[in-house]
């Protein structure tokens, strides 16, 4: 029995999106010189704003902005982390304000954890706060989302990047509730900064401090988030635990970046089996393809 995603609506800064009908895409689009998929590829702003253009012909219902790497080992979160805020915008801002100037309606979405950057993002018209943090690194990036009342989403994350490939092996049933009773925390966090539920997104944070088979016994039990009360989105492309899953078929070593596009298509489908609302991909026009697969399942025609 598939799990049933809630029909609902998500409250963004200037305007609200319909979840639960049918999977939204969310396009990855990473202003960085060291991302672990496609660190830069898309530094040059007019690369990124092209790529970004492309993403929303291609089918994304939204753009996440990214300009600091959170990839593991990075030094991100911490209190002299690799990426300034001020380097940060000089990234971001220009990509943002041109994908704004040649689709002002598009959806964007900025993956940020820094308040800063938060706050000059929403003013240039960003509609969404993506923090991989969930509310942890920055003790002034909830009260910027609730003076802007813009979309949030609060991914779990165990430990900082540098430390989550060090992170101890848990079982399944004590990963679950672990990641249960964080998100819960940082929801607790958003509600006391004034930031309406309706506005609030989870993820799970695949990846994120969980060790490689972690993430499948998370994916399995996924829909058990749903206990609290919000939507999910997924971010499993291209991640690592992938690539270890199909080692049988590369010389018993990890599948590299570039055969992991598959593996990304058969989580995402999990994943939406599972109870995800939006998910976070690379490739966007195969992810809508899946989707529609996946919502065909879960919202059958006679």
């Amino acid at each position: 029995m598939f799990a049933p995603r809630p029909a609902t609506t998500w409250q963004l800064r200037t305007r609200s999106l319909t979840l639960g009908a049918r999977t939204l895409i969310m396009a990855v689009v990473n202003i960085t010189p060291d991302s672990f998929s496609d660190g830069g590829a898309f530094l040059d702003p007019h690369a990124a704003i092209d790529h970004a253009l492309q993403c929303l012909r291609d089918g994304a219902d939204i753009l996440d902005l990214g300009a600091e790497s959170t990839r593991p080992g990075s030094r991100a979160g911490g209190e002299a982390p690799a990426v300034s805020a001020e380097e940060e915008q000089s990234r971001l801002l220009p990509v943002l304000e041109g994908v704004l100037k040649a689709q002002p309606h598009a959806v964007v979405s900025v993956d940020t954890y820094k308040a800063a950057t938060a706050r000059a993002a929403l003013a240039a018209g960003a509609e969404i706060i993506n923090d991989v943090s969930a509310f942890t690194w920055d003790a002034d990036l909830p009260r910027v989302c609730a003076e802007h009342r813009c979309g949030v989403v609060l991914s779990h994350t165990r430990g900082r990047p540098e430390e989550w490939r060090t992170q101890p092996k848990l079982p399944g049933s004590e990963l679950i509730h672990l990641v249960r009773d964080g998100l819960a925390a940082s929801l607790d966090l958003a509600t006391r900064a004034g930031i309406p539920p309706q506005s609030v997104l989870l993820d799970p944070g695949y990846g994120f401090g969980k060790r490689f088979g972690e993430n499948f016994s998370l994916l399995s039990r996924q829909n058990e988030l749903l206990s609290l009360g919000r939507p999910l989105l997924a971010g499993l492309s291209r991640k690592s635990f992938l690539g270890h899953a199909l080692a049988p078929l590369h010389n018993n070593t990890p599948a590299p970046l570039d055969a992991r596009e598959t593996a990304s298509l058969a989580a995402l489908v999990a994943a939406l089996l599972n109870g995800a609302s939006i998910v976070r991909v690379h490739s966007v026009r195969p992810a809508r393809e899946a989707a529609l697969v996946a919502d065909a399942l879960l919202t059958p025609t006679p």
